[in-house]
């Protein structure tokens, strides 16, 4: 049981972690078949492409989870600690509307452009475009988290003060 929540805390890296193995893998495979045997898998590019795709904004969300996204705090932390917490308190009220509003700019998109097929499988574009909808679906978890904490974190020092 303790694997299993591991694996459901974990979920985007270990998702992540699938993708960039069958990206390389079919790269891997297409490189050598294509010097070995002078053939190649037509499919394995456009495969290789949308699995990165899905690496990369799972690892955005990943990054996003741990607080290992960018984050320029030099004048912040020159700020009295009730200020700091009431920057924080606004930038993940902030972070969580506009995570929330790109979670459905991404399914607007995704439904647009579900018609289009993909160049060479000739597959729905939506299972790369869904890619966005995982991601910012993730992400806005994590901003409601995070601003979920700051409250509870500016509540109890703001009872401490008192």
């Amino acid at each position: 049981m303790k694997s299993h929540s591991k694996l459901v805390a974990n979920i985007e890296e270990v998702l992540c972690g699938t993708f960039l193995v069958v990206m390389v893998g079919l790269v891997i495979i297409n490189v050598f078949l294509r010097y070995l045997t002078n053939y190649s898998l037509f499919w394995a590019e456009e495969v290789a492409t949308i699995c990165f795709v899905w690496a990369v904004f799972l690892g955005a969300s990943a990054t996003y989870k741990r607080k290992l996204d960018i984050g320029i705090d030099l004048i912040v932390n020159q700020l009295s600690q009730r200020t700091q917490q009431s920057v924080k308190l606004i930038v993940s009220c902030i972070l969580l509307i506009l995570n929330v509003y790109i979670f459905y700019i991404s399914i607007v998109f995704s439904i647009i452009a579900f018609e289009k097929p993909t160049a060479v499988l000739g597959i729905s574009s939506f299972i790369v475009n869904a890619s966005l909808i995982v991601s910012f679906a993730f992400i806005s978890w994590h901003s409601l988290r995070f601003l979920a904490a700051n409250l509870r974190q500016f509540s109890d020092n703001s009872e401490a003060n008192e």
